[in-house]
């Protein structure tokens, strides 16, 4: 697998959760439905670049950079930022 489908999600995340925070600046605010999504855009995200991350790190050491596995929320989440 290359990379390419790894970043397409993220693109396609970012840009929804652009989307909802356009909506919130509209006036609109957020109901809990999309407030929720963005909790959970946010710890897809983190654990899409978390991913790339090790398959980067994978590449740059000689190693197989499919073996790479997405972590749990529990993990990246634990993240210091």
């Amino acid at each position: 697998m290359n990379d390419q489908p790894l970043l397409d999600r993220i693109n396609e995340l970012a840009h929804e959760e652009e989307d909802l925070w356009r909506q919130a600046g509209d006036g609109g605010g957020l109901g809990a439905a999309e407030q929720s999504r963005l909790e959970t855009i946010g710890v897809e995200l983190d654990q899409c670049y978390d991913l790339l991350h090790q398959r980067q790190a994978r590449r740059e050491f000689g190693r197989n950079p499919d073996e790479a596995e997405v972590r749990p929320q529990e993990v990246v989440e634990r993240y210091q930022q």
